[in-house]
């Protein structure tokens, strides 16, 4: 074998070891989802997801999602998950966390949708954040990028499928504070709050009494007036 034909023999299996090393990097550690019912306006779906360790010296200790349009946090519950975590509302989605998992465990829960939106696929966009404080960022809409979210595709909605209502806890109004609940007070029912068994007012009555007594005066003045002209 000549020295060329060796040399071009070392070059090939240089590009064939790059080219694996290369095609490998993309399909590193990442985040997966999955529901039992992929279909676009399904109703109560659970929806699991599969949050890769990437880190060789930290475990996942918080995973948050944003959810897609057409999904509000108050759609979501929690179903199963690491021992001792805890899932919680956000303004945008929700996270999981709880304590720090083993070094190259992977975090694997469930939540269950109210219902999926009309849509061919939604993206979860997920944020890993590991005991040391590093955060893996799975955001990317792109499936191809670095970082692509975790992407659900969904099949056509069913036949006579329809979009349900707001959620009942999104939509009810907020509680009423004490000052709301108690009306204010208008002149009228101020001055039926002063009105005593008689249904007259206070000022009612020291009006008849003033009228009174002027009656009395003038009857005392007629009497004496009358006397003295007797006299």
């Amino acid at each position: 074998m000549s020295l060329i034909t060796l040399s071009r023999l070392c070059v090939a299996a240089i590009g064939a070891a790059t080219a694996v090393v290369l095609t490998a990097v993309p399909a590193a550690a990442h985040t997966e989802v999955e529901a039992d019912k992929a279909q676009a306006l399904a109703e109560n779906v659970t929806v699991s997801f599969h949050a890769e360790a990437e880190s060789d010296t930290s475990g996942i200790k918080e995973v948050r999602v944003v959810l897609p349009e057409g999904i509000a946090p108050a759609d979501v519950v929690y179903g199963e998950g690491p021992k001792g975590w805890k899932f919680s509302a956000t303004d945008d989605g929700y996270t999981v966390k709880g304590a720090e998992l083993k070094t190259g465990k992977s975090a694997e829960y469930s939540v269950v949708v109210r219902q999926l939106p009309d849509a061919e696929e939604v993206p979860f966009k997920t944020l890993q954040t590991y005991g040391d404080g590093h955060v893996d960022r799975w955001i990317e809409l792109d499936e191809n990028g670095e970082n692509p979210a975790p992407t659900l595709k969904l099949k056509a909605a069913a036949p006579g499928a329809k979009p349900a209502g707001p959620s009942p806890s999104a939509s009810a109004s907020p509680s009423p504070t004490p000052e709301e609940t108690t009306p204010a007070a208008s002149p009228q029912a101020a001055d039926t709050g002063k009105d005593d068994e008689g249904g007259l007012s206070a000022g009612a009555w020291t009006g008849i009494g003033a009228g009174v007594l002027v009656a009395a005066a003038a009857v005392v003045f007629a009497v004496r007036r009358r006397g003295g002209a007797e006299e």
